[in-house]
């Protein structure tokens, strides 16, 4: 059973409402340097680990990637270590990118 959400650019812009929810990108980090979602923080082994042992597991994680395959394995890891609202990007990056940055 998948322990996580795959959501839509829509869906996705009415989570980022909610102030808690966290943006994470787990693109390479060249690429996260050279372009963003708004708000958006870089997945590097450190805050991957910090949020998975001291994180606060009631929060809502929308995890990206480049097209939101590699997210989904990310978000999956994050339902296992009990964390209840996680939803990975369909299409990614690329998506959001393709269709006007419409986040903002």
């Amino acid at each position: 059973m998948k322990k996580f959400k795959t959501v839509s650019l829509a869906e996705m812009r009415d989570l980022l409402v909610d102030e808690r929810t966290m943006l994470l990108d787990c693109r390479d980090l060249k690429d996260y340097r050279s372009g963003n979602i708004d708000n958006a923080m870089h997945v590097h082994e450190g805050l991957k680990e910090t949020l998975l042992t001291k994180g606060d597991k009631n929060i809502k994680l929308v995890i990206y990637c480049y097209y939101g395959h590699v997210s989904e394995h990310l978000a999956e890891m994050f339902g296992d270590f009990g964390f209840k609202h996680v939803y990975s990007l369909e299409g990614g990056y690329a998506a959001w990118k393709e269709n006007g940055a419409i986040t903002g």
